[in-house]
């Protein structure tokens, strides 16, 4: 089999379908997570600490040049490398959230499915092996 031809097979298969589905609502969830901490958590939490803006928490690691600003992005603008632990604390907090919200759609997922009531398809039972059939003739042939 050709490569082409297993690769054909490979992404006809509905798991790579579902994968780039996936993928793209992780996406958009990632940004809706985003606005959930930019917009309702870290505000909260920057006025539950004094009124703390998180995304200004930086440390300048270079020379500033003047008549720069003292904002992050025009620092950044002016080339001069930053040490911004404040954009780290909101990253950290909007995976946290994030992968607390994936666990526990896995979790409500496998609790379904282990609640699912089996579907009982009709098995037929397994023909015998060969030698079980070999051995039946021969006790059958010696009750005669």
């Amino acid at each position: 089999m050709g490569v082409m031809q297993e690769f054909r097979e490979f992404a006809v298969k509905g798991n790579v379908i579902d994968l780039a589905v996936g993928v793209i609502i992780g996406g958009a969830f990632g940004k809706i997570v985003d606005s959930v901490v930019g917009d309702l958590i870290m505000p909260v939490a920057g006025m539950v600490f004094g009124k703390l803006d998180f995304s200004s928490l930086f440390v300048v690691l270079g020379q500033v040049p003047a008549g720069t600003g003292t904002s992050l992005d025009a620092i950044r603008k002016a080339g001069v490398p930053v040490f911004a632990y404040g954009n780290f604390i909101t990253v950290a907090v909007n995976f946290t959230i994030l992968a607390f919200i994936i666990f526990m759609m896995v979790k409500q997922i496998n609790r379904l499915k282990k609640n699912a009531p089996a579907e009982a398809a009709p098995v037929a039972p397994a023909a015998p092996a060969e030698d079980v059939l070999l051995l039946r003739e021969i006790r059958d042939s010696l009750k005669k």
